[in-house]
């Protein structure tokens, strides 16, 4: 069973366009969509969740008043203003440390679970699912993308498959490292503009850093030929193979439009390039 994570160093690359095309044509996997902050491939796939739990990020508190005594020092020491004069916690502004509990002279402070998302289960057309959502202004994201990466691992154990195909998170967050980790291959997706040859460099960083291997897939290379003349040398410094270069479409607009993965969409010499960049990438991780 090998892990292939789609990444990229920004959003709107085409990082999850390009990862529903490769949900359709490799077999015998599971995918996964580890962008919980933002998930979208879901829109894709179209998805029958048959499994949902709720995502425990952290702890919940609340003041009793009935017991408080109005002392103040939970407000005198909350760094992160949760707390209101009338002795009421914002769940937006609380980070869940639990000071305010811990020094509260009556006890007058519960703490309880916080539902900061879900994970789900789902099936689909292209395959079994595993996938989240992260609430509005929550935290603990790269735990959620564990969570997600761990049920698709387990599905790909239990069914035998050979992939387990993850649309991983743009940036260089913690997010990003535990979209990455453990990984057979990342391919990195990258548009020839100046912010994406800056966040392409950090992201290969992040990758090399955790020793993954890393391939360039430049998305709309011909928007602009002479950053992508740049991206290339970028890859030639730092040793990175760039295994294909997708022109840009407005069938790819359209495609995502229609929720359709852009492969069963586009025409054929666009098709071909990214049946030969699965082809590759199926090379790399029987190496």
């Amino acid at each position: 069973m090998k892990q292939i994570v789609v990444i990229s160093g920004k959003g709107g690359t085409g990082k999850t366009v390009f990862t529903a095309s490769l949900a359709v044509l490799a077999e015998s996997k599971v995918l996964a969509d580890c962008d919980v902050d933002a998930a979208d491939l879901h829109l894709i796939l179209k998805p029958v969740i048959v499994q949902t739990d709720n995502f425990v990020g952290g702890k919940a508190f609340e003041i009793n008043r009935d017991i408080c005594i109005k002392c103040g020092k939970c407000i005198q020491f909350c760094r992160f203003k949760a707390i209101s004069a009338d002795f009421i916690i914002d769940p937006i502004f609380c980070e869940g440390c639990g000071l305010c509990k811990r020094i509260c002279p009556v006890n007058a402070i519960s703490e309880s679970d916080r539902i900061c998302g879900q994970s789900y289960i789902s099936n689909s057309k292209y395959g079994p699912f595993a996938h989240a959502k992260l609430d509005i202004a929550e935290g603990n994201s790269g735990k959620l993308v564990s969570k997600v990466r761990q049920a698709a691992k387990k599905i790909a154990l239990q069914k035998k498959l050979d992939y387990v195909i993850i649309d991983g998170t743009p940036g260089i967050g913690c997010a990003l490292i535990a979209s990455i980790a453990g990984v057979d291959l990342a391919v990195v997706v990258v548009e020839p503009t100046i912010s994406g040859i800056h966040d392409m460099q950090r992201v290969l960083d992040v990758a090399a850093h955790f020793k993954v291997v890393s391939k360039v897939v430049i998305n709309k290379f011909d928007i602009n030929l002479e950053n992508c003349a740049e991206i290339e040398e970028v890859c030639k410094i730092k040793g990175v193979e760039i295994i294909g270069r997708i022109p840009f479409s407005r069938q790819v607009s359209e495609s995502i439009v229609k929720c359709i993965p852009m492969v069963e969409y586009v025409d054929m010499p666009i098709r071909e390039k990214i049946i030969a960049i699965w082809e590759k990438i199926k090379i790399y991780t029987q190496m």
